[in-house]
């Protein structure tokens, strides 16, 4: 998009663009803006805005080639691309790769219809790597398949994105049958539909489940979209929805190592009423403690939102083989499991986290990459 016309107000700079639509700009964002007010090498803002004027006075406007140059009473001139001006537009936020729109689904996805891609393509070439992105955050969930048969090969994928987040249980976690368990999946029963860690300030984005032994009787994987869920409990039942957005629960993790709680609500929704997290986990749910004039109110909204982590219009099931990793938006997908026998064979899954701003930042960079090499 270029300019035709660039017009000056008392506060406001008028662009005019080739499509014949136009934007303003008021002025005192346009000195805040200005690229001479960053850091030539970091980018980073370093102008006080409360040296300028609440309304600097623009005196002038005309184009140099692909800039705007523009002079104020002051004396000071900016020089502002126009690429700048194009992807700012006051009221229009600028374009996000790293968002990527929600695909709700339900159980009639069914296992054929999650995404798989190769280990070795991801980790080699970008593109694939992209792909795989991209799939995992429009479902929330992919499998990625063909991993070589060592504990450390999932960690290599999720390495591929970003730093992995550390927990009390540590940067990575195995998840087999222990005699000793401080949590219930090191256990062999079954895993009611949940969220990991909800007690977190902030609970970890997106699991790395690496499965690399399942040969026990039982112990299939069991997800569902939480968003999904949240949606249908809102046309349905919109007291309900409300209840579970607006009141704080307690959420609690304790052993003789930690003691971590938070109270939050079990649905988040952004700035314009969009959901962009659940926070479902009934075994970490502590005592509830909200008015009583509310509590039972509550406890049938919760007990609404339960009632379909359990119903089979929502579940996907698929059992994991070995050399297979599910890699899923632990803050958007719950996720459980059957029981299992653990005297009929060996199960092993290695476990990581990779937060959801890290794979943001990932898409960002990828896209940056494509942008730069189709420029060249």
């Amino acid at each position: 998009m270029t300019i035709t016309d660039l017009s000056v107000r008392p506060d406001t700079l008028v662009v005019t663009w080739t499509d014949a639509t136009s934007t303003r700009y008021p002025t005192i964002w346009l000195r805040d803006n200005c690229p001479s007010g960053l850091h030539p090498q970091t980018h980073e803002r370093v102008l006080d805005l409360l040296a300028l004027d609440d309304a600097p006075v623009l005196t002038g406007a005309q184009m140099d080639q692909d800039v705007a140059v523009l002079t104020y009473a002051d004396g000071h001139v900016s020089h502002m691309p126009v690429s700048l001006l194009n992807a700012h537009r006051p009221g229009r936020p600028a374009e996000d790769p790293g968002a990527i729109a929600a695909q709700p689904w339900r159980g009639d996805l069914g296992a054929a219809g999650i995404s798989r891609h190769k280990a070795a393509q991801i980790g080699v070439d970008d593109v694939a790597l992209n792909a795989w992105m991209r799939d995992t955050a429009r479902l929330g969930l992919s499998i990625v398949e063909h991993l070589e048969d060592r504990v450390g090969a999932g960690v290599d994928v999720a390495e591929r994105i970003g730093f992995l987040r550390q927990t009390n249980f540590g940067t990575t976690f195995e998840v087999i049958n222990k005699p000793d368990p401080n949590n219930l999946a090191y256990t062999s029963v079954a895993l009611p539909l949940h969220t990991d860690l909800p007690n977190q300030e902030v609970p970890p984005g997106y699991q790395f489940m690496h499965c690399l032994a399942n040969e026990a009787t039982g112990g299939g994987s069991i997800f569902a979209d939480g968003f999904a869920m949240a949606e249908d409990l809102r046309s349905e039942d919109p007291e309900a929805f409300r209840l579970l957005c607006g009141v704080s629960i307690p959420f609690r993790f304790h052993d003789g190592e930690a003691d971590i709680r938070v109270h939050e609500p079990v649905i988040t929704l952004d700035a314009k009423g969009e959901v962009i997290e659940i926070r479902y986990n009934a075994h970490l749910a502590a005592i509830f403690d909200m008015s009583p004039d509310i509590m039972p109110a509550y406890y049938r909204a919760y007990r609404a939102y339960m009632a379909k982590t359990r119903d089979p219009k929502y579940r996907l099931t698929l059992k994991l083989k070995a050399g297979e990793m599910v890699v899923f938006d632990n803050r958007r997908v719950l996720h459980g499991r059957d029981a299992f026998d653990p005297s009929t064979g060996y199960r092993h899954l290695h476990g990581c986290y990779v937060d959801r701003g890290e794979f943001s930042s990932r898409l960002r960079l990828l896209a940056r990459s494509n942008d730069a090499a189709n420029a060249a």
